[in-house]
């Protein structure tokens, strides 16, 4: 089973421990985390992202979608980073989350990604999605 790790900063405070840590320092914790994840051989993919302030949301509604640049939102409903993981359990995913080396004020939300098996397989589309990972058209193999 595919999990994402999804990386959350929840407050200010957080933030300012982030800003005033040694960049050197946190890219050591992450690179080990990361490394420890990839010698177990359950990393699939990760990335941390860019600020929000250089990111833009585009809302759906009733008339034409409407884009708001960045920043947006409250701050614990932004993401930082995630993970993806191929486990054999929502457990196993849980106990990788709990040894991110992230400090108080941040969290870890963890999503069973799903693949065409969870929908109807005579879909169309759901089809198509198969034949696109088996040709490696996507990365969801």
């Amino acid at each position: 089973m595919k999990y994402m790790l999804i990386m959350r900063t929840v407050d200010q405070a957080a933030v300012d421990t982030f800003e005033n840590t040694d960049f050197n320092e946190i890219i050591a914790a992450m690179g080990k985390y990361n490394e420890s994840m990839i010698e177990a051989g359950v990393m699939v993919d990760g990335a941390g992202l860019s600020d929000a302030s250089e990111g833009a949301v585009v809302e759906f509604g009733e008339d034409d979608p409407v884009v708001t640049d960045g920043p947006y939102g409250e701050l614990r409903e932004l993401f930082n980073g995630f993970w993806m993981l191929e486990v054999s359990s929502k457990e196993e995913a849980i106990e990788w989350a709990k040894r991110a080396p992230l400090g108080a004020g941040s969290q870890m939300e963890i999503r069973r990604v799903t693949g065409p098996e969870d929908f109807p397989q005579d879909n169309e589309w759901i089809q198509k999605e198969q034949q696109w990972i088996e040709e490696g058209r996507v990365g969801r193999g």
